[in-house]
C-alpha cells in the first residue's frame, strides 16, 4: 500500500513540474512578444553598410550624369604655329679653310641660306559656353597660333576664330561657326569649399589616342587660393587657383573643372609635376575670374586691370607683435610706387590694409584678387591700420602699367659687414632691371653663409629700404642704422621682397 502511494506521488510531482514549465513558457513568450512576424521585421532593418552602398551609388550616378551632360560640351583644340628659322651658309669647308675674310666675302656674295619654315603643333581642350559657338579655353593653348581647329566629341571639325585673349589671367575665347551646340553651365567658384567632389574633363593625349571623346577624372577640391610662381616674363599671374587631385594631364589645359551639380567652377590650367606627368596636384582658374572678363573677351576688347601701386605682404606673427596687432589678418604695405593711386590717396608705407571696398582682407592674395576685379577708374574705400588707428581712404584706381620700374642712385662704397650682410648703393641700370624704388635703398651684394642675415633669409640681390622704420637710402644710412641696433635686439628689415625679421645675439 505504501509503495503504491509513493509511486503515485512521484508521478504527480512530475506532472506538476511539466505543467508549471508549460505555463511559464507561455507567459514568457507573451511577455517578450516573440512571434514569427516580428522576427521577419528585424531582418528588414538596414545596416550602415547598406546606407554606404546607397551613398556610393548616388555619387556614382552623379559622375555618370556629369559625363553625359557636360562631356558633349568639352572640345579638343589643336593649333598650328608657323615659325621661320634663318640659316647662315658655312664656308668653313671651302678650299680656303675657315678664314674669316673669305667666309665674309663668300657670305656677302652668295648671301645667307633662305629661311626655313616649320610648323609647330599644340594640343589643348576647351568648353562651349554659348550655343552660338563661343568656347572658353586657356590663352597659352591658342596664343600665337596661326591655325586653330576644334574637334567636337562627335568627331565634327571646325576652324576656329580667336575672339579675345588675356595673357595675365591665361584665358581666351574662340568661336566656331556652328549652331545649337551643347553648352556647359557656369557655376559660382566663390561657393567652392575644400573637400568637395570635383570632376576634370578634357582631351589629354587626344591626338595620340585618335579619339575626340573627352576624358573624365574625379577627385576632390584639395585646397583654395593657391599661388604658382610668377611668370618671369611678367605676363601671367596665378594667385587664386583652385587645387584638385582630380587627374589633369597634358592636353587637359582649357577644359572645365566641374562640381557634382554639373556646373563649371574652374578652367584647368596646370599640373604640378617634376616629370611632366600627373603626380596628384592640378590647378584651375576660378570660373568667376573668367566671368569678370568674359564679355570683353567675346567682343575682342583689351582687358584692363586696376592697380593701387603698392607692394604688400602678409602679416606674420612677428609683425603682429611688432605693430601690436590683434590678429594676423590684413596686408602690410612695404612699398608705394611714385604717382600711383595709393600715393595720391594718402596710403603710406607700414599701413596695414584690412578692408577693401567693404570686404575684409585676410591676406595679400585676397587684396590682389579684389583689386584685379575692380573696374579701372572706380573709387574704392580702403580701410587701413596706421599706428593702431583705423583710417578710411578713398582710392581712385587706374590702369595697371605694362612695366613698373624706377631708377636708383649711383653706386657708391660698400657698407660695413653687419650680421654677415654687405650692401652697396643701387645704380640706375640695376634699378631699371629689377624695378627697385627710385633713389631709395641699398642692394645686398654679399651674405655670409651661416651668419645671422643668412638664417634670417636675406639674399644677394635684395634691396633694403628700411630697418626698424628708419629709412636706408645709402650705404652711410645702412652703417648708421645698424650700429644703433643693440645686442640681442630684433631688427625688422623692409626689403623689396617684404619684411624680414632678424633675431640674433651676435
Amino acid at each position: 500500500m505504501n509503495s503504491k502511494l509513493k509511486g503515485g506521488k512521484g508521478f504527480l510531482f512530475v506532472f506538476v513540474y511539466i505543467f508549471i514549465g508549460v505555463i511559464s513558457g507561455i507567459l514568457l513568450s507573451a511577455n517578450l512578444k516573440i512571434n514569427p512576424e516580428i522576427t521577419a521585421e528585424t531582418k528588414e532593418i538596414k545596416t550602415s553598410s547598406d546606407y554606404a552602398t546607397a551613398g556610393f551609388e548616388t555619387i556614382e550616378n552623379s559622375f555618370v550624369k556629369i559625363a553625359e551632360e557636360v562631356g558633349p560640351a568639352v572640345v579638343s583644340i589643336t593649333t598650328v604655329q608657323t615659325k621661320k628659322v634663318g640659316r647662315q651658309r658655312n664656308f668653313s669647308q671651302s678650299p680656303f679653310g675657315g678664314n674669316d675674310f673669305f667666309n665674309k666675302f663668300f657670305g656677302d656674295y652668295f648671301g645667307s641660306m633662305p629661311e626655313r619654315e616649320y610648323k609647330q603643333s599644340g594640343l589643348g581642350s576647351g568648353v562651349i559656353i554659348d550655343k552660338r559657338g563661343y568656347i572658353l579655353t586657356n590663352e597659352h593653348v591658342i596664343g600665337n597660333a596661326d591655325e586653330v581647329t576644334v574637334t567636337l566629341p562627335d568627331n565634327r571639325e571646325f576652324k576656329a576664330e580667336i575672339m579675345g585673349t588675356d595673357p595675365r589671367s591665361d584665358l581666351a575665347v574662340i568661336k566656331i561657326n556652328a549652331k545649337n551646340l551643347p553648352i556647359a553651365r557656369l557655376g559660382d567658384s566663390d561657393e567652392v569649399k575644400t573637400g568637395q567632389w570635383a570632376v576634370a574633363i578634357g582631351n589629354p593625349f587626344g591626338f595620340y589616342l585618335k579619339s575626340s571623346e573627352p576624358t573624365v577624372t574625379t577627385g576632390v577640391i584639395s585646397a583654395l587660393h593657391r599661388q604658382l610662381p610668377h611668370d618671369p616674363a611678367g605676363n601671367r599671374l596665378y594667385i587664386d587657383l583652385i587645387q584638385t587631385d582630380a587627374a589633369i594631364n597634358p592636353g587637359n589645359s582649357g577644359g572645365p573643372l566641374v562640381n557634382l551639380k554639373g556646373e563649371v567652377i574652374g578652367i584647368n590650367v596646370a599640373i604640378f609635376s617634376s616629370s611632366g606627368g600627373y603626380q596628384g596636384l592640378g590647378f584651375a582658374i576660378p570660373i568667376n575670374t573668367a566671368k569678370f572678363i568674359l564679355n570683353k573677351l567675346i567682343k575682342g576688347e583689351d582687358i584692363e586691370y586696376s592697380w593701387l601701386g603698392v607692394t604688400v605682404q602678409d602679416v606674420t606673427h612677428d609683425l603682429t607683435e611688432y605693430f601690436n596687432l590683434k590678429s594676423k589678418k590684413g596686408a602690410i604695405v612695404i612699398k608705394i610706387l611714385p604717382d600711383s593711386p595709393a600715393e595720391k590717396a594718402g596710403i603710406k608705407e607700414d599701413d596695414i590694409i584690412v578692408e577693401y571696398n567693404g570686404k575684409k582682407i585676410d591676406n595679400y592674395k585676397k587684396l590682389i584678387n579684389l583689386v584685379s576685379h575692380t573696374n579701372v577708374g572706380e573709387n574704392i574705400l580702403v580701410k587701413v591700420l596706421r599706428e593702431g588707428k583705423e583710417i578710411t581712404l578713398t582710392v581712385k584706381t587706374s590702369k595697371r602699367p605694362d612695366k613698373i620700374a624706377g631708377p636708383g642712385e649711383p653706386i657708391d662704397k660698400f657698407s660695413n659687414n653687419w650680421k654677415g650682410i654687405e650692401t652697396a648703393g643701387i645704380d640706375t641700370e640695376t634699378a631699371k632691371k629689377f624695378g627697385y624704388l627710385e633713389g631709395k635703398g641699398v642692394i645686398v651684394v654679399k651674405v655670409e653663409k651661416g651668419s645671422g642675415g643668412y638664417w634670417a633669409g636675406i639674399k644677394t640681390g635684395d634691396a633694403i629700404y628700411s630697418i626698424n622704420k628708419q629709412s636706408v637710402n645709402s650705404v652711410d644710412d645702412f652703417n648708421k642704422v645698424t650700429k644703433s641696433i643693440k645686442r640681442g635686439e630684433t631688427a625688422f628689415i623692409r626689403t623689396n621682397r617684404g619684411y624680414i625679421t632678424l633675431k640674433s645675439n651676435d
